[in-house]
This record gives C-alpha cells, structure tokens and sequence, in this order.
C-alpha cells in the first residue's frame, strides 16, 4: 500500500501565497504521475495540477500563472505553490499519486486532504 502526507493548508487572505506538500511512502515501485485535486463545498472533485517524473506539468485553466507544481523524486515528494490566490480557490486540497505497475494495472492512491480557505 501507498500513503501520502499531505501539509500545508490554512487561511489565507486574498492575493494571498500558500504552499501544499505531499510525501509519498509505502510500497512505491513506479510512478506514473503525481499531482493536486481539489474538492470545494457542493462541487466535484476537479483536477488543479500534475507533474511526471520528468517534470512535464499540466494545469487546469483556472490556476495557470498562479499555481506552480513541483517535485522532488528523490523522497517521493510533490509540491504546489498557490499564489494570487482568489476566494474560488477555498477548497479541499487532495494529492493523488498513480503508479505504472503495467501498461494496464495504473493503481491511484489519495491523500486524506487538505482544507484551504481564502477569504475576501
């Protein structure tokens, strides 16, 4: 099994910087992707940001120019640096970790959450 350890959430004000890490732990053998969803009230779990091993990343429109996702493979580790933050960015922060076991079996494996607010 994976676990991963989320850090990092809080109340921000608006404009406002926060940084998510995640370290992942367990029986990793390979790693197709890490990277952030979040969850706000009522809403669905929407992708914010992933990064592969060879440090490609992928945004979601919403956050491109003011979220930054990183990595360090040496610990398993990933990171988002949120800036500019707006208050449509308070929402449950999950990391989601999917391993490449064979061209097929990809398990995905999630945090617990992080929440971030940013108020008005």
């Amino acid at each position: 099994q994976v676990q991963l350890a989320e850090s990092g959430g809080g109340l921000v004000q608006a404009g406002g910087s926060l940084r998510l890490s995640c370290a992942a732990s367990g029986r990793i053998f390979s790693i197709d992707h890490m990277g952030w969803y979040r969850q706000a009230p009522g809403k669905q779990r929407e992708l914010v940001a992933l990064i592969t091993p060879a440090g490609t990343a992928n945004y979601a429109d919403s956050v491109k120019g003011r979220f930054t996702i990183s990595r360090d493979n040496s610990n398993d580790t990933v990171y988002l640096q949120m800036d500019s933050l707006k208050p449509g960015d308070t929402a449950v922060y999950y990391c989601h970790l999917q391993q490449s076991i064979t061209t097929v079996i990809k398990p995905n494996y999630w945090g617990r959450g992080t929440q971030v607010t940013v108020s008005s």
